[in-house]
């Protein structure tokens, strides 16, 4: 556990990103990757890009949440088609997944700052991320990528107070992650898989849920919801609506898990 404060931590961000002649900043639209945005933009505007990447493993409303974002910064914003899905080794879904699509996507990404005459890219792993399986950090890391929050030791924790401070719309956003992360490794990656998914988190999401999970199963959608609104989901009003549109959707079967959403429930299975 980290002994500095946030104030010390807050300095050595500032000094981490400011000690770069440009940089671009691999950006979700998350929590994390908007704080290491907002810094850089306050730092030098002019020597800051942000970049996102577009393909079916992220859904549409986070892209579209994420372009929003980064115009309220001020800072210029590019996105880049990336071609995880032209993978088999991707499509495989092995407990190596994360891997292969960070080293697919940071090369895409690396490819068009390139053109720009960038020469850092920052993406937004923190200090919590090395507690958990995150074998896409280890892709980062042989790609040169900075990942000034964990140089921070910023946990999940500081970086919403840190974002709150800043009056950044993001510090109390749920955890999101790439629709690939709700279907279990060994199955494979299919289109068809992903849409359903995000169909199915669309309805939660209209619902008025936040932090969930729809995780994929074939024709079983498995629900993760916060404990604190599983009463919310057993009012017939709402049930009823979910089992009707999963089914619609596709999904022969609607379960829920009682333990509660978490995040990286899969890693699980292969015993991380």
């Amino acid at each position: 556990m980290s002994r500095l404060t946030l104030e010390e931590k807050t300095k050595i961000l500032y000094d981490r990103i400011g000690s770069c002649k440009n940089i671009a900043v691999a950006y979700s639209g998350g929590v994390d990757s908007t704080l290491v945005l907002a810094v850089a933009g306050k730092i030098n505007k002019n020597n800051a890009v942000a970049v996102t990447a577009v393909s079916p493993l992220q859904p549409t409303s986070e892209v579209q949440e994420a372009f929003k974002t980064a115009r309220s910064l001020g800072v210029s914003h590019y996105r880049v088609e990336t071609c995880e899905m032209d993978h088999d080794d991707f499509l495989e879904n092995s407990e190596n997944r994360c891997y292969i699509c960070k080293k697919i996507v940071f090369s895409d990404v690396r490819q068009v700052v390139g053109t720009m005459g960038i020469e850092t890219i920052a993406h937004g792993a923190n200090a919590d991320d090395l507690k958990d399986y995150r074998p896409g950090m280890k892709a980062a890391g042989e790609m040169g990528l900075m990942a000034p929050l964990i140089d921070a030791e910023m946990t999940k924790a500081d970086i919403r107070e840190l974002s709150k401070q800043m009056g950044l719309p993001t510090w109390n956003k749920p955890s999101a992650a790439c629709l690939a992360s709700r279907i279990p490794y060994g199955t494979p990656i299919t289109q068809n898989a992903l849409e359903m998914v995000e169909a199915a988190e669309n309805v939660l999401t209209a619902l008025g849920f936040t932090g969930f999970r729809v995780r994929h199963y074939s024709e079983t959608a498995k629900i993760e919801l916060r404990p604190s609104e599983f009463s919310r989901m057993m009012a017939p009003e709402r049930r009823l609506v979910v089992i009707g549109e999963f089914r619609r959707i596709g999904y022969s079967y609607v379960t829920m898990d009682l333990e509660g959403y978490a995040s990286g429930r899969l890693n699980r299975s292969i015993g991380r």
